[in-house]
C-alpha cells in the first residue's frame, strides 16, 4: 500500500530543513549495522519495502545498536535498530529522544570458544584475550556487562573485532574466546567449524537484579550449531527504534510495513522472528512512538 498523501506531507513537513531529497518524496534515513552483518541484510530488506511503498530512503551503515541510538538523538538518523539494553539504557539513564517502533526478535549472547580449548565456563576467561565486539555496537555493551556480572578474579584482555574477524582470530589463535550478540542460527557461526559455545544462564539473574528485564533466559537450540547439546544463555531482544521527533504518520507508516512485509524482511527465526504484534509491544521502559502505537490499536481494535 503506497504512503499515504497525509503520511507524505506530514514526514517532507519535517524533512524540511534539510532531510528531503529535493524530490517529491521524503528521505528516510535508515541506520543499520555492519554492511554483511544482519542488521545490514535486515535493513536493506526493509528499506526495499518501504521504497516499495514510495518513501526514498537513504541505508546507514553502521557499528549498530549504540551508534544507531546516538544517531536518532541527534538528528542523523530517523529510524534504526538497536539491542534492548543498548535502547534501555538510552532512555532511562542517558534520556535520550528515542521511542521504539517494534520488538523484533530475540538476540541470543554467544560466548564463542575453540573447541579444543580448556575453557569450559566464563570464569575461565580470567586473563585471557577477549573480543567483545567493535566500538558503538550492542554486543560490546552486552559483553561488558556480562563480564562484570561474572565478577572475575583477574580480567580479560579485551579487544574490539566485528563478527567475522573475530572468528578468524579466533581460528588464528590471537584471541581465546569472543562475544556476539544475535540471532539463532547466525550464517557466519554456523558455517565455522571447531567452535563451541558456553553456557551463561547463571549470570541471568545477577544481570535483571542490575538492569532489570531486558534480559531473559534464553536456549540455544541443539543442533543450531556443530554443538548437538542446546546451550542455556543471555537473551535480549532487537528493537526497531526511530527518534522520537519522527512524525507520526511515518512512524505509522514505517510500522505498517514491517508487519505486512514480515515474511520478506525474513527476520531471525527466534521467538517473534515473524514479527507478531503482540510481541513486539513489550518493549519495556522504552516508549513506543504514537505513530506505532496508533498502528498496534488499529491491529487490536
Amino acid at each position: 500500500m503506497p504512503i499515504s498523501r497525509r503520511a507524505l506531507f506530514g514526514f517532507v513537513a519535517a524533512a524540511a530543513g534539510g532531510c528531503s531529497t529535493g524530490d517529491d518524496l521524503p528521505e528516510l534515513r535508515l541506520a543499520t549495522g555492519l554492511t554483511g552483518g544482519p542488521y545490514g541484510e535486515l535493513g536493506d530488506r526493509l528499506a526495499g519495502e518501504l521504497r516499495r511503498d514510495g518513501l526514498r530512503v537513504r541505508v546507514l551503515p553502521t557499528a549498530a545498536s549504540v551508534q544507531n541510538l546516538a544517531m536518532m538523538a541527534d538528528g542523523r538518523a530517523d529510524v534504526g535498530f538497536a539491542l534492548a539494553d543498548s535502547a534501555d539504557d538510552a532512555v532511562r539513564v542517558r534520556r535520550r529522544p528515542v521511542s521504539a517502533l517494534a520488538r523484533m526478535y530475540m538476540n541470543y549472547v554467544h560466548l564463542v570458544v575453540a573447541s579444543g580449548a580448556p575453557i569450559f565456563g566464563i570464569g575461565d576467561l580470567a586473563g585471557r584475550v577477549v573480543s567483545v565486539g567493535v566500538e558503538g555496537s550492542g554486543t560490546s555493551v552486552t559483553a561488558a556487562r556480562v563480564l562484570a556480572a561474572a565478577a572475575l578474579g583477574h580480567a580479560p584482555r579485551t579487544v574490539r573485532l566485528e563478527l567475522d574477524d573475530s572468528i578468524e582470530a579466533l581460528r588464528d589463535g590471537r584471541i581465546e574466546a569472543f562475544f556476539w550478540s544475535g540471532g539463532v542460527p547466525t550464517p557466519a557461526l554456523a558455517a565455522a567449524r571447531g567452535v563451541r559455545l558456553l553456557p551463561l544462564e547463571e549470570l541471568v539473574p545477577v544481570l535483571r537484579r542490575k538492569y532489570g528485564l531486558v534480559y531473559e533466559h534464553a536456549t540455544v537450540p541443539a543442533g543450531a550449531y556443530a554443538a548437538t547439546r542446546a546451550v542455556p544463555t543471555v537473551g535480549t531482544p532487537s528493537y526497531l527504534m526511530c527518534r522520537t521527533s519522527l512524525p507520526a504518520d511515518a512512524a505509522y507508516t514505517v510500522t505498517e510495513t514491517l508487519f505486512r512485509a514480515r515474511d520478506r524482511l525474513r527476520a531471525p527465526s527466534a521467538p517473534g522472528g515473524r514479527l507478531d504484534p503482540r510481541y513486539a509491544i513489550g518493549t519495556g521502559a522504552v516508549p513506543l512512538h504514537a505513530g506505532a502505537v496508533r498502528y498496534y490499536r488499529s491491529v487490536y481494535g
